[in-house]
């Protein structure tokens, strides 16, 4: 008998999703700067959030939360200063309230 229908992501697509952000490896991109991380997953990022997110949008915040983690991880290793936790902790508040336009899924999240 069917009760109820929950529109969110799936299991496998939220799956999915992750392991395209394994590939990207961002965290390793330490010669690419913060602007040309934007404009390269901006798009995919911006069709997961209109698509999957349209109806039930706290399923993707895990996901988008791992995307800010690896950029913490790229800052931590691009910049020597940011290496312990905490200045990198202070540096991505502050990033996050600077250009806020910078990454499309900081709509939704901004912390890591």
């Amino acid at each position: 008998m069917f009760l109820a229908f929950l529109p969110a992501a799936s299991a496998d697509a939220v799956k999915r999703m992750g392991a395209v952000i394994r590939t990207w490896r961002l965290h390793l991109r330490t010669t690419t700067d913060l602007a040309e991380l934007a404009w390269w997953i901006n798009p995919v990022v911006r069709g997961w959030m209109n698509y999957y997110g349209y109806f039930y949008r706290t399923e993707l915040f895990p996901l988008l939360r791992r995307i800010n983690t690896y950029l913490v991880r790229w800052a931590r290793r691009r910049f020597k200063r940011l290496r312990s936790f905490k200045r990198a902790h202070r540096w991505w508040k502050d990033l996050v309230q600077r250009p806020p336009a910078l990454f499309a899924h900081w709509a939704w999240m901004t912390e890591f």
